[in-house]
This record gives structure tokens, sequence and C-alpha cells, in this order.
């Protein structure tokens, strides 16, 4: 089971990196995304998983971890505010610039 989050978290870790690299806005949103997601499972796998075990402190010997839960939580809806935003910002620059590109410019624009 560690092996699989594992993968699953350098997969998301990797193809968020990857898209934060192209040139198109669109998939500099979806890499942030990704990445976020990837950032989010690593949080939540951090809090020593145990199948059946209560979140709040009680009479059992391993309890889950509250604070990785908690911050998972946070990282969510920081995550929407910054997709939202993020999404905005972009429609707003391809309407001014004309362009879906990050630096503003079409790819057979010169470039100085």
């Amino acid at each position: 089971m560690e092996l699989l989050v594992a993968l699953s978290i350098g997969l998301l870790t990797g193809s968020g990196v990857y898209l934060l690299l192209r040139g198109r806005t669109f998939a500099v949103v979806l890499g942030l995304t990704l990445f976020s997601h990837a950032v989010n499972v690593y949080l939540f796998a951090s809090g020593r998983l145990v199948t059946g075990a209560p979140a709040i402190l009680s009479h059992v010997e391993s309890p889950a971890d509250p604070l990785p839960q908690a911050l998972v939580l946070t990282a969510i809806v920081i995550g929407f505010a910054m997709t939202a935003f993020v999404v905005v910002l972009a429609l707003k620059a391809s309407v001014e610039l004309r362009s879906d590109h990050v630096d503003g410019l079409a790819p057979n624009e010169d470039r100085l």
C-alpha cells in the first residue's frame, strides 16, 4: 500500500511539474492543480493512516493523527481558491493579450 501511495505522489508531482513548464495557460493551471493534489496526498499519508482508528485520542494504542487531516482540509480550500483565481487571471490575460501563451506572445512572433 505504501508503494502505491508513493507512486501516486510521484506521478502527480511529475505530471504537475511537467505541465507547469508548458507554454499554455491552461496547462499551467492544470499543473498547479495536480501539484496541489500531490501535496494533499503527501500530507494525508504523513498522518499514519490506520484503518478503523478514531481521529480523536482515546484508549486505542495507535490513534490517527488529526493534524494532517486538518492540514489537508485547509489545503483543499486554499487550493480551490488559488485555482479559481488563476483561472480568472488566465481568462483575463487571454482576452487582453489575445493569446493563450504564458508570455503573451504567439508561437510565430519574434522574441527579443
